[in-house]
Formats: C-alpha cells, sequence, structure tokens
C-alpha cells in the first residue's frame, strides 16, 4: 500500500483509512517501532487499564478471596 506524506502544521505525517483503523483496533495511539530498516505502527493497548478499579470493586463484594491453599505454605514450616 501506497501512502503519501502530508502536511500536519509544521510537521510531515501519513493519513490512516477508517477502514485501517478499524481492522487493527487503533485508536487514539500507536506504538512505532524502528527496526532493521522498517518503521512499524502497533496499536497502543492498555491490557491492564482499569483493574485498580475492578480490584477495589472485587474486594468490596468479597470477591477476592482465595479459591484454594497456598501449595507453598506446608514447605515453608
Amino acid at each position: 500500500m501506497e501512502l503519501s506524506i502530508i502536511n500536519i502544521g509544521n510537521s510531515k505525517g501519513i493519513r490512516l483509512s477508517k477502514t485501517i483503523l478499524e481492522k487493527y483496533s487503533i485508536n487514539d495511539k500507536v506504538e512505532l517501532i524502528l527496526e532493521k530498516g522498517y518503521i512499524i505502527l502497533k496499536p497502543k493497548t492498555e491490557p491492564r487499564k482499569n483493574w485498580e478499579k475492578a480490584f477495589k470493586k472485587m474486594h468490596a463484594n468479597g470477591d477476592d478471596q482465595l479459591l484454594m491453599n497456598d501449595l507453598f505454605e506446608e514447605w515453608s514450616k
């Protein structure tokens, strides 16, 4: 796929189509990787986003209890 370099203020950039953005789940940010003569764009993900809020809710509901005993507990005696 060939893309044109466009002017964006005092900088230059590329424009990605809506189809590409949707196909690769690109929202607000991408990760730029420079590797062996290539420029790679990857969707920026935050896999642990909002975990703290979810853990607080679990604790409030009492859902943060261990489901099984610690396997190493008996070895520490």
